[in-house]
């Protein structure tokens, strides 16, 4: 490592799957920044806060199932991040550990490509659902989640939320939904469909889009969406954007499009 060269590092478990560094290092690339980006398997979510004090990291991103402690652990919590209780995002401010969350406004600019949104049913209740989930509010788009179990819900409810359970979903009438968005973890490593194929072609006719958070692969809720002629986009470019924004903070400068140009490419391993 060269004298004065930052570290940072994307915290996960698994972790190593994770394009990230292949995208924030383009960044630093193309930016001349003298940088380096790492992964870091970390198995117990508790010690995050410690783990990257101890190791001298300038800033981190968080994913999976690390997002909720990587919150609660924080020194502050700046934004939207506030109200989701999850973030993904970790600076190094002095010493003391500032933390965001940049995939809320990342799925939001992912999304632009579809044009007008008025209504979205979201799939899942995790860190990345309330995220999403807050973002729309906030865009005031009128947002359903739901999930398979009525345990996870509260927090939406407490939101002001629409939100179900698979059974409670199922008695309703049917409701008409412009985008259906993915976020739990079906299809990443499976061939499962995030909730019941029932539900998803009732949704699908009359829905014009499906997003999904996962990235790099036509999920199988991707590929019944397409069978249903619904305009579909895996998790790449939320990915993308929710990486240039904490590219933003980790080198504490605005960017412009060269250097997103090389952070997908990067991303895309090219």
């Amino acid at each position: 490592m060269s004298e004065n060269q930052e570290k940072f590092v994307i915290f996960g478990n698994p972790v190593a799957h994770s394009k990230s560094p292949q995208m924030q290092n383009a960044g630093f690339e193309n930016l001349k920044y003298n940088a380096i980006y790492e992964k870091h398997h970390l198995e117990d979510g508790s010690s995050i806060k410690e783990t990257f004090l101890q190791n001298g990291y300038e800033g981190a991103n968080i994913t999976v199932p690390h997002k909720e402690f990587a919150f609660s652990n924080a020194d502050e919590v700046r934004g939207l991040a506030q109200k989701i209780h999850a973030v993904n995002t970790y600076i190094n401010e002095n010493g003391k550990v500032i933390a965001y969350n940049t995939d809320a406004p990342g799925f939001l600019k992912a999304i632009e490509s579809f044009g007008e949104v008025k209504k979205v049913l979201l799939l899942g209740a995790g860190g990345t659902a309330k995220a999403i989930a807050l973002a729309l509010q906030e865009s005031n788009i009128d947002v359903d989640v739901l999930n398979r179990s009525e345990g996870k819900l509260e927090f939406f409810k407490n939101e002001g939320i629409t939100s179900y359970s698979w059974d409670t979903f199922k008695s309703k009438e049917t409701q008409e939904y412009d985008l259906i968005v993915n976020s739990t973890s079906a299809g990443l490593k499976d061939e499962y469909l995030p909730c019941d194929k029932e539900i998803l072609e009732n949704a699908f006719k009359t829905a014009k889009y499906a997003f999904d958070c996962v990235y790099g692969k036509v999920t199988p809720f991707l590929a019944l969406a397409q069978e249903n002629s619904l305009e579909i986009k895996d998790g790449e470019d939320m990915l993308l954007f929710q990486g240039v924004l904490a590219f933003e903070y980790f080198t504490k400068q605005k960017v412009s499009g060269d250097v997103v140009e090389a952070m997908r490419k990067g991303l895309k391993g090219e």
